[in-house]
C-alpha cells in the first residue's frame, strides 16, 4: 500500500467549468512536509484560475505540479486539502480525472501516490450499462463482417477439422498454415479449425482459381465431400480461409446457436478498399507483441489497413538512426527527464520505442495477414517532443509561449521557415520510407493551433515574401513542399483533415481522413479529394459509449454506443455523384483515456468490429442483433 494517496472530486459551478476538490492523505508513520504534488489529468487548469489552500507551481498540457502553503506539515494519518476553480475543460466521465500522482520530497526524492476515480459531487457512479443485446439470429452462421451473399443448409455435427485437398498447391497450402496460426494465436484454448493432412470425420477443401472473382473477393461452395474456396488472388483466398474458421469457430463454441453448413454457397467481396484502423502509440506505448495481436484481431474481421501513429507531443515512438536524440529523449517521460510525465507517468519515468527490427517484424507480420502498416508522422503540429529532442529546429528568436495547442502544449509545431525542418524530415522520410512499403506515409497535418507562428521572425520574413496571408496558408504552404518530398520518394500523402484548410496541396496521389464531423469529408470530396472517413461521432473508440459519469471515455464527440457506431453509415452522409470520392472507413484509436487493458478492451471491443463489417458488408445485409450474437465470440486485446 502506497504511504499517500489523492483523492479528487469535482463540484458543478454555474458560469464556469466547475470546482475540483483534492484531499492529500498521509498514511505513513512520518509527518509530510517540504513537498511539491504532481499529478496528470486532462481535466486541465487554466492559466486564469483561482487555487485555494494550494499554488500552482507548474502545468503542461496535462501535467499539473502544485505546492502547499509555506510551513505546511501533514501529520501521521492527517490530509492537506485544496480547490481549484477555472478550469480549461470541464469533466463529463470518470477517466477525466487524475490518472498519475507522485510527490516530490525536500531531497528530491519521487514518492509515487495511490489515486482513486474523480468523483461527482452528491452523485454515484453507478453501474456500468449493458451495452451488447444477446442478440439473436435468422441464419445459423457465425460470420463477422457477413458476406454480400450466403444460401447454405446447416449440419448438426460439424466436421472433425478442415483441411487441403490432395493435390493442393503449396502457396494454398501455406495460407490454411497462416489461418491455421491465426486462430491458434486468438484462441490458444481452442480446438483448432485446420489440420494440413486428412483426418477421418473432417472434410476436405479444394482450391480453384477463377479469375471471374474480384480482387480480395471468394466464393466457397459447401457439399457434403467438400468445400470449393474459389478465388482470383491470395487475400480473396485468405478471406474465405477467414470465413470457413468463423464458421467452424461458432459451430463449436455456441452449438444451440450456430451450425456449420452442409451445402450450400458463400459470395463475398469487400464494400471498400481501405478498411483501417488507427492505433495511437506516443499517448501510450503498446509493446510488439500488443501490436501483432491487434493487426490478428485486425485481420480475423477482414480489416485491411493498419494505421499507425508513431509520433505526436507527448512521444516520438520510432528509431530513426540519424537522429537518436528523438527516442533518447522524445521517447522518454518522467519526473526529471525534459519530457515531464503526461497521461498516466508516475514517480518513475517510463521509455518506450519501436526499434527498426521491432517495426520490420511488424510489417512483415502485417503482411502475410494482407494487412497493409501505413506510419504516420505527426507534422507540422503535434510536434513537442520533436522540438524538445532537437532544439535545432526552434526559430530562437520566436517568443516562447507565443501559441498553444487544444491540449495545452506551447509552440508544438515545426516551423515551415527554418531550413533545417526540411533536411531533418527528409532523413526522417528517407528511413520511414525504407521500412515501410506501403504507398502511403500520413503525415499528420491536423489541429495547428490558430496563431501558430506568427511571433517567429523567420516566419514572417517568409511570408512577406511568398504572400502568405495566415498560418492556415503558412501550413498549407508546408504541407505542399512536404508532398513533394514523398513524391519524390514514391509515396502517396495521407492526412488528417486540416490538410486542406488555406489551399490546401495538389489533389492527385493525396488522400485525406475526415475525423472533425461528417460534413468535412462531404466539403474535402466536393473539392476533389479522395477521402476515408473516421468522424469522432462514430468511430473514434476512445469515445465515451453512455452518458453517464462513470462510463470511461472522451466526450469531445459525444457518446457512442456500439449500435450507433454499427448502423452509422459514412457513405450515405455523401451526395451521389461524390461517393467514388470515398476510399473507405477507418476506426481510430486515441490513447488519452486508454491507461489500463481493461479500458481499452472496453472501449474498443465491440466497436472495432462494428466498425469492420460497416467496412466489408453492404449496409441491406447488416443486422445489429445478428452481429452482437456472433461478436461476444469474438477475441479482443
Amino acid at each position: 500500500m502506497a504511504d499517500y494517496r489523492l483523492e479528487a472530486s469535482w463540484s458543478p459551478v454555474e458560469g464556469s467549468f466547475g470546482r475540483l476538490t483534492f484531499t492529500l492523505f498521509n498514511l505513513s508513520a512520518e509527518p509530510l512536509s517540504n513537498f511539491t504534488l504532481a499529478y496528470t489529468s486532462l481535466t486541465r487548469v487554466a492559466d486564469e484560475h483561482v487555487a485555494k489552500g494550494a499554488a500552482l507551481k507548474r502545468r503542461v498540457a496535462n501535467f499539473h505540479e502544485f505546492s502547499p502553503p509555506d510551513g505546511l506539515t501533514i501529520p501521521p494519518d492527517g490530509s492537506w486539502q485544496f480547490t481549484v476553480e477555472g478550469l480549461a475543460n470541464g469533466p463529463k466521465h470518470v477517466t477525466a480525472g487524475i490518472k498519475s500522482a507522485y510527490l516530490t520530497l525536500a531531497d528530491g526524492r519521487h514518492v509515487p501516490i495511490g489515486f482513486g476515480d474523480l468523483m461527482l459531487d452528491g452523485a454515484e457512479r453507478g453501474a456500468l450499462p449493458v451495452l451488447l443485446p444477446k442478440g439473436e439470429v435468422s441464419e445459423p452462421f457465425s460470420l463477422l463482417p457477413w458476406p454480400l451473399s450466403l444460401s447454405m443448409r446447416p449440419e448438426e455435427i460439424p466436421p472433425v477439422t478442415l483441411y487441403p485437398a490432395h493435390g493442393s498447391r503449396s502457396e494454398d497450402v501455406k495460407a490454411v498454415a497462416t489461418v491455421l496460426a491465426l486462430y491458434q494465436r486468438l484462441f490458444p484454448a481452442h480446438n483448432v479449425p485446420f489440420s494440413l493432412h486428412p483426418v477421418k470425420g473432417g472434410r476436405q477443401i479444394r482450391f480453384k482459381a477463377e479469375s471471374s472473382i474480384m480482387p480480395a473477393a471468394y466464393e466457397l461452395r459447401f457439399n457434403a465431400h467438400e468445400i470449393i474456396l474459389a478465388t482470383d488472388d491470395a487475400a480473396g483466398r485468405f478471406y474465405g480461409l477467414i470465413s470457413v474458421a468463423q464458421l467452424l469457430h461458432g459451430a463449436r463454441q455456441d452449438a444451440e446457436t450456430f451450425q456449420f453448413p452442409d451445402f450450400g454457397d458463400i459470395a463475398d467481396q469487400p464494400r471498400y478498399a481501405w478498411r483501417g484502423c488507427h492505433l495511437d502509440v506516443s499517448r501510450q506505448f503498446y509493446p510488439v507483441a500488443d501490436i501483432e495481436r491487434l493487426i490478428d484481431i485486425l485481420a480475423w474481421n477482414k480489416l485491411n489497413i493498419f494505421h499507425w501513429h508513431l509520433t505526436d507531443d507527448e512521444a516520438w515512438r520510432l528509431e530513426i538512426n540519424a537522429y537518436p536524440e528523438l527516442t533518447d529523449i522524445g521517447a522518454r517521460r518522467g519526473p526529471d527527464e525534459i519530457l515531464l510525465p503526461q497521461l498516466g507517468d508516475g514517480a518513475e519515468p517510463r521509455s518506450g520505442y519501436y526499434t527498426q527490427d521491432d517495426v520490420r517484424r511488424i510489417v512483415a507480420h502485417a503482411g502475410t495477414l494482407h494487412v497493409e502498416v501505413v506510419p504516420e508522422i505527426d507534422i507540422p503540429g503535434h510536434s513537442a517532443a520533436t522540438l524538445f529532442s532537437l532544439p535545432q529546429l526552434v526559430d530562437g528568436q520566436e517568443a516562447p509561449d507565443s501559441y498553444r495547442s487544444v491540449q495545452g502544449y506551447p509552440n508544438n509545431a515545426l516551423n515551415p521557415a527554418v531550413d533545417f525542418t526540411y533536411e531533418f524530415l527528409g532523413k526522417v522520410f528517407d528511413e520511414v520510407v525504407a521500412l515501410f512499403p506501403s504507398d502511403y506515409l500520413h503525415v499528420g497535418g491536423d489541429e495547428v493551433p490558430h496563431g501558430s507562428w506568427l511571433a517567429s521572425p523567420a516566419c514572417k520574413a517568409l511570408m512577406e515574401k511568398e504572400k502568405i496571408a495566415d498560418t492556415a496558408a503558412l501550413q498549407s504552404y508546408f504541407m505542399r513542399r512536404i508532398k513533394a518530398m514523398l513524391s519524390e520518394r514514391g509515396k502517396k500523402l495521407v492526412g488528417w483533415n486540416e490538410v486542406s484548410q488555406g489551399g490546401g496541396v495538389d489533389r492527385d496521389d493525396t488522400l485525406l481522413m475526415a475525423w472533425e464531423k461528417p460534413e468535412v469529408g462531404i466539403e474535402l470530396a466536393g473539392e476533389g479529394y479522395d477521402i476515408v472517413m473516421t468522424p469522432g461521432q462514430a468511430y473514434y473508440l476512445d469515445m465515451a459509449q453512455a452518458e453517464g459519469w462513470g462510463e470511461p471515455g472522451a466526450s469531445w464527440a459525444g457518446f457512442t454506443p456500439p449500435e450507433k457506431t454499427y448502423a452509422y453509415e459514412a457513405e450515405g452522409e455523401l451526395p451521389e455523384e461524390l461517393r467514388e470520392r470515398m476510399r473507405g472507413i477507418q476506426a481510430c484509436i486515441w490513447g488519452e483515456n486508454l491507461v489500463s487493458r481493461a479500458y481499452f478492451n472496453r472501449l474498443v471491443f465491440p466497436r472495432l468490429p462494428a466498425v469492420a463489417e460497416a467496412a466489408w458488408t453492404p449496409c441491406l445485409r447488416k443486422d445489429w442483433q445478428r452481429f452482437a450474437a456472433i461478436v461476444r465470440m469474438w477475441p479482443t486485446l
